[in-house]
């Protein structure tokens, strides 16, 4: 008979922090006291057995099945905290200062869960990868300090550092899972050298690395080992794409065997960045996102060879549950929020969740529910919790307001029971997910179909669009019902265009006849300027038009009569000649400006002095343009 595993859950809020018990009720842990004050963390120890809570005076461990009280650690400005893999050791990690006496600030502590004493500590002043990393068993420990890789003994934190490897330039490193533990470390490009990944044997680090692979464009890296330890996915990205074809910079992924017997990079056949990728937890097969919106997924074995195309969707997000049988592709951050749930047994889609504004997406321990969690400050409205089904089915909702953490208690996988072989149906929802239902607003009913005008619906217009030709429409044709209106066609035909008429623009006055239209206009002088001013402020302007023009806006004109043409504002054009004789007289007159110069004795450049030298040509181009005129 199979154990019942706890779907027990942690939220920490800005004014709460719980544990939650499972289904059905779904109700807040008894005994759990919540600290005053807002908590800064909390974390889970791997096995799932205990709770550690980081508040303003220090650490509080609990545990998590009953939420007793186990240690009170006092650690000022405490802002990470984490578990060894068995629950023996507990790092935490502060912000790092300058002491005033120039001594060195050891922000990094290792505590013993079991008594409260500090056994180590260390001077760690990036929050990146801020933590020590332990062997499956505790047995090792290793932290990246600078250039070396040292290894202690957790057992014997006194005797310091009992082994160490050095690789120059290296930034990261990542230790494996597994019975054989191994080191991955990553070393990225400078200064037009390739960058490289290589693997070494924890308990032999004086032989030569098992595996190395070197390549371009890794400015950085994402490490993912599968559950063995036996392989190693090393994602690379730059920040800058040097085709400009993506606004994330370039990706890629290579596949590393610990044991040196294989390596090759993942070829993917769609352009654009690698979103997200997971192995699945038997270690034989990986997933991976990749290529502009939408997205592709696609399955590989554990040889990079091609298993499922599930096609293109908008997910940038991929998750196995613990027993490798469920597939989770999901679309979050500034996509819709769409679930999608697959049987990895026959490759059919299982269920669809629509989880918007999900910024937290997790499987449960025994596979069967998804948590989701819309935390702050991604989203600083509706933060809150739900817990579904894997067919769909939404089985709990937790509304806290600017809520900041959420996740699954763990459980170990061999306490875990395997996958049953049919989906059993869903359990009964909580109470609050009526209680969500009666208290959601509903959403206002918008009408299906194409849009259809008022017109072809047997309704009226608004009388803003209204045109005047509607009033010359036959009698028994509703005014601004569409139908009136010509097309573009008829009104371009009814109203052709001819050189002397002229766009009115809607709601301008008509213009006074014009007695000289068609014929030419001389320039006129300034005398003839002022009387003309002098007419216009004397009050001697012929009266315009009372009538109403028609409103035409994308045809033509309607006609008009030739003497109905106001003068068109402006100086004449002139003819091509008149323009050259302009250009060359306007020559002459900068060539004079700078013979002054030279005359004042300013010194003048090259094209200058060549503009000078020019003169010559350009009266005698004039006199012959005068002698043709």
């Amino acid at each position: 008979m199979s154990q019942q595993v706890s779907q027990q859950y942690a939220f920490r809020a800005q004014k709460s922090v719980g544990l939650v018990g499972g289904s059905p009720t779904y109700d807040l842990i008894e005994g759990f006291e919540a600290p005053d004050a807002t908590a800064r963390t909390y974390q889970y120890s791997p096995d799932g057995r205990l709770f550690a809570l980081a508040v303003p005076s220090g650490v509080r461990v609990h545990q998590a099945e009953t939420a007793i009280l186990l240690q009170d650690l006092t650690i000022a400005n405490l802002l990470e905290l984490r578990f060894s893999p068995r629950g023996t050791y507990l790092s935490t990690w502060e912000r790092h200062i300058n002491p005033a006496d120039g001594g060195q600030h050891k922000n990094l502590r290792v505590f013993s869960v079991s008594t409260g004493e500090e056994l180590i500590s260390f001077t760690q002043k990036y929050h990146d990868a801020w933590d020590v990393q332990y062997t499956i068993s505790e047995s090792h420990a290793i932290r990246l300090v600078g250039a070396e890789i040292h290894v202690f003994n957790p057992a014997e934190w006194g005797k310091g550092i009992v082994n160490r490897l050095r690789v120059d330039g290296a930034s990261s490193v990542m230790l494996s899972p597994g019975l054989n533990p191994s080191l991955a470390v990553f070393v990225p490009e400078k200064k037009g050298q390739p960058a490289n990944v290589r693997i070494h044997t924890l308990l032999n680090l004086s032989a030569p690395p098992t595996c190395q692979k070197t390549f371009f464009k890794a400015e950085r890296s994402q490490v993912k080992w599968n559950n063995l330890g036996t392989q190693v996915l090393v994602l690379t990205q730059t920040d800058v794409d040097s085709t400009n074809k993506s606004y994330y910079g370039q990706s890629g992924l290579y596949l590393l065997s610990a044991a040196g017997n294989f390596d090759c990079r993942v070829s993917l056949d769609k352009e654009g960045p690698i979103h997200d990728y997971a192995w699945s937890p038997n270690s034989k097969e990986f997933g991976v996102v990749y290529g502009f919106m939408p997205a592709r997924v696609m399955l590989f074995d554990q040889r990079v060879r091609a298993l499922h195309d599930f096609g293109s969707s908008f997910c940038n997000y991929i998750s196995f549950n613990a027993q490798s049988r469920l597939l989770l592709l999901g679309g979050f951050g500034n996509l819709a929020g769409k679930i999608d749930i697959y049987d990895r047994r026959s490759l059919t889609k299982v269920s669809t969740i629509d989880a918007s504004n999900t910024s937290h997406c997790e499987w449960s321990p025994d596979g069967k529910f998804i948590l989701t969690a819309t935390l702050s400050p991604r989203l600083r409205v509706d933060n809150g919790i739900k817990v579904w089904y894997l067919l769909g089915q939404l089985l709990h909702v937790q509304d806290c307001e600017e809520l900041y953490q959420a996740s699954w208690r763990p459980a170990p996988i061999d306490a875990v029971p395997p996958f049953p072989s049919v989906i059993p149906p869903a359990p009964a929802p909580s109470a609050s997910v009526q209680a969500a239902v009666a208290s959601a607003k509903p959403s206002p009913a918008r009408p299906s179909g194409a849009y259809r005008p008022p017109g072809a619906r047997g309704q009226s217009a608004s009388l803003a669009y209204s045109r005047e030709e509607d009033n010359e429409s036959s009698a028994g044709t509703p005014r601004g019902s569409g139908t009136a209106t010509p097309t573009r066609q008829s009104r371009s035909s009814a109203f052709p265009s001819n050189g002397h008429s002229r766009r009115y623009v809607p709601g301008a006055p008509a213009s006074p006849p014009n007695p000289d239209n068609g014929k030419s206009r001389k320039r006129k002088g300034p005398k003839e300027r002022s009387e003309g001013v002098g007419r216009r402020e004397g009050g001697n302007v012929p009266e315009l038009s009372s009538s109403v023009p028609s409103l035409e806006v994308d045809g033509g004109a309607p006609p008009m009569n030739d003497d109905s043409v106001p003068p068109t504002p402006g100086v004449e054009p002139l003819d091509p000649v008149q323009k050259k004789v302009r250009n060359l007289n306007k020559k002459l007159k900068a060539i004079d400006e700078l013979r002054a110069k030279v005359a004042r004795g300013e010194r003048l450049e090259a094209t200058q002095l060549k503009k000078i030298e020019s003169e010559a040509d350009i009266r005698k181009e004039l006199t012959a343009l005068s002698l043709s005129s």
